[in-house]
């Protein structure tokens, strides 16, 4: 996949099926439309084309909208290339970008940068200064300058009844099997292992204290939850915890994960975190020991789980 950072710097030989937006999730409305869009494609005869912004719109237009995102840029570019685009375009979204109208954006943007044969997008979808242009105003723009329009339509959409505010309420909630459902993969985030304060060595749980790489990622509810890590290329389970550690008297937000029969040093080195089940919310215990009570139950409940889901009990 050939990645651009603006449309400017984009180029191509052929004609374009193009299709655009914030594709916040890449989740399985987002997937129907680029199936689409490779099904278009896949003669040869056209390039298939993915235009998205960074940064999203809102945070842009509406600067005091605390927005939290499904993907980064970066794990949204991978997930565009695990799905076989040709190219993926992320131009840089600012006010002088968003003044454009309508049919400049379809002449310069379009035709002439983006050498469009064919859109491909959903029903609702809107754009131009204020976005005022709808499905109507694209499709004579698409009469006038020769490419055509394919609107997946709204019953299509619905037929998978996903949205990215659905997601974002099912983390929220912890409902993780269900977000993971709308998603079409296990939700993940991305954090660099740094120095916590090791009590979880002193219980028997070395944990892996993270600190996140986008601070705009969406972090699930505070809570246990079951999770997996490839590392050396091994899918290690383990557990882990999103909150203040209230027991211990804490009190700023920590994101620690314990790797089941894992013992290797993972200090200063970048870690994926992929999320599977929510065990339990985050609770004040009477003592370290009950903690450590618990924290027994959490392990023997998740390898339970992985086992009876994984056919593994690592």
């Amino acid at each position: 996949m050939n990645v651009s950072h603006s449309i400017n710097a984009f180029s191509t030989s052929k004609k374009t099926i193009v299709t655009l937006g914030t594709f916040d999730g890449v989740h399985l409305g987002h997937q129907s439309i680029l199936n689409k869009l490779l099904e278009a494609t896949e003669n040869g005869v056209y390039e298939s084309v993915v235009l998205t912004f960074y940064p999203h719109p809102r945070m842009v237009l509406q600067q005091e909208y605390s927005l939290q995102l499904l993907n980064s840029i970066e794990e949204k570019t991978v997930l565009f290339e695990q799905f076989g685009i040709d190219h993926l375009i992320i131009h840089p979204f600012d006010e002088t970008f968003s003044k454009l109208s309508a049919e400049a954006f379809v002449q310069k943007i379009l035709v002439d940068q983006l050498h469009i044969h064919k859109i491909i997008i959903g029903h609702d979808h809107r754009f131009g200064e204020n976005r005022t242009a709808t499905i109507h105003e694209l499709i004579s723009f698409g009469e006038k300058y020769h490419f055509e329009v394919e609107q997946i339509n709204a019953e299509a959409i619905n037929k998978i009844a996903v949205s990215s505010t659905n997601i974002r309420t099912a983390l929220a909630n912890g409902s993780i099997q269900l977000a993971n459902r709308y998603l079409g993969y296990d939700y993940f985030f991305s954090g660099k292992v740094i120095l916590g304060k090791q009590l979880g060595r002193t219980l028997g749980f070395p944990t892996a204290n993270l600190i996140l790489l986008e601070p705009y990622k969406l972090i699930p509810k505070e809570g246990a939850y079951i999770v997996y890590s490839t590392l050396n290329n091994t899918r290690i389970f383990g557990m882990m915890n999103i909150g203040n550690n209230p027991t211990v008297g804490e009190n700023e937000r920590s994101i620690e994960v314990h790797f089941f029969d894992f013992n290797e040093d993972l200090y200063d080195k970048i870690v994926c975190i992929s999320l599977l089940e929510f065990i339990r919310p985050e609770e004040k215990f009477s003592s370290v020991e009950a903690l450590k009570t618990q924290l027994e139950k959490d392990r023997d409940f998740s390898k339970k789980f992985v086992k009876d889901n994984f056919h593994t009990a690592s």
